[in-house]
């Protein structure tokens, strides 16, 4: 008996007008997809380019090309628009991209409870010496078997494209400034408001101050991130600090990966940069709070929706007792938060710690 035509399979075929329309297949109703077949697709749809992505995954380009064929077959789409110079990704693939990463995903974590292995488990925290290494050290301390990666690059917008991705499990940064469609996809948990502060050259006209009102720095230009495409989180949250108020945020600077380029562009164009008060000092650099009002940068802790670690706990635990015992999610008088910031920060997406998992002393006190 052939299936209805609603379990059939469709194509979504796009015209020039850019109207759409049903194409039923006529083909096999596809129950089981071979997981090796999700994998090429995702590694086409991310390098965008056969050749990088048979690399990627140790195949030959033609059985690379087979396989997506037959996953277009067994799918009854197509996925890729190819042509000699790119190749794109239709809509449909866009759309079941995220599925097949969640479901290769699930994979790995299921042969990994199968093994009683559990993966080592990378975290992005921005910048050493600051709020996210003082949770990961906690979170080593309460989870002594496993294994926590740390790595150190910058931007919540740029890891949270690879935590989609599956190249990264947790990062640290301004949730509200996320996009909605990558929030959809992410989980998170408060972690601190962290009062804000600026670097100064140490010969700057406001480097002998104690602290500095918002408004001294109107005239300055103040490097937030600009250009940066990882840290528009940032951007737009001194958007929103500045507007009015005369200050302007510093035009792009070259891109600098690691503490030390960081120090050294901003030595050659010896902008104010914003910070958090805590943020490691710099050569030739002043760090003073700003204040009047006290900008209160939002940190939380993200992750991919529906990740299960025990190294997640820990980090959540961890996040948790420190911002209990330090009072890091506290406002005061006169401080200053977005206010899409104050919703997310009071109602985060978050799912529940599983802290029973946790079992060392460090846990139990």
């Amino acid at each position: 008996m052939d299936p209805p035509s609603s379990a059939r399979p469709r194509a979504v075929q796009h015209r020039p007008d850019g109207h759409s329309r049903i194409r039923v297949v006529e083909c096999a109703v596809t129950r089981d997809l071979d997981p090796r077949l999700l994998r090429a697709f995702v590694a086409v749809a991310e390098e965008l380019h056969f050749t990088r992505a048979a690399a990627r995954l140790f195949v030959a380009q033609q059985a690379l090309s087979r396989d997506i064929r037959r996953l277009e077959r067994e799918l009854g789409t197509e996925l890729f628009v190819r042509t000699t110079r790119q190749v794109t990704p239709t809509a449909d693939a866009e759309r079941l991209l995220p599925y097949a990463r969640r479901l290769l995903l699930a994979q790995d974590e299921l042969l990994a409870a199968a093994t009683g292995a559990v993966r080592p488990l990378l975290v992005d925290l921005n910048s050493a010496g600051m709020t996210s290494g003082r949770v990961l050290a906690l979170a080593r301390e309460l989870a002594p078997d496993c294994e926590l990666m740390a790595r150190y690059e910058s931007g919540l917008t740029g890891a949270a494209a690879e935590i989609a991705a599956g190249r990264l499990d947790v990062s640290f940064g301004r949730f509200a400034g996320l996009a909605p469609a990558a929030r959809a996809l992410l989980a998170h948990q408060p972690v601190r408001l962290e009062p804000m502060a600026v670097l100064l050259p140490e010969d700057h006209p406001l480097a002998a101050r104690e602290s500095v009102p918002l408004d001294a720095l109107a005239g300055e230009s103040v490097y937030a991130g600009a250009g940066n495409p990882r840290t528009r989180e940032w951007t737009d949250f001194a958007d929103l600090l500045f507007e009015g108020r005369g200050i302007a945020v510093a035009p792009p600077a070259p891109m600098a990966v690691g503490a030390e380029e960081f120090r050294r562009v901003m030595a050659k164009s010896r902008n104010p940069v914003l910070a958090v008060v805590d943020f490691p000092a710099m050569p030739g650099t002043v760090r003073r709070p700003i204040t009047d009002p006290v900008p209160l940068s939002p940190l939380s802790m993200v992750w991919r929706a529906g990740l299960r670690h025990p190294g997640l706990d820990a980090l959540r635990t961890a996040a948790a007792r420190l911002a209990a015992d330090e009072g890091w999610l506290r406002r005061t008088a006169g401080d200053w938060l977005p206010d899409q910031d104050t919703a997310v920060m009071r109602a985060p997406r978050r799912e529940p710690a599983r802290t029973a998992a946790l079992t060392t002393d460090a846990a139990a006190e």
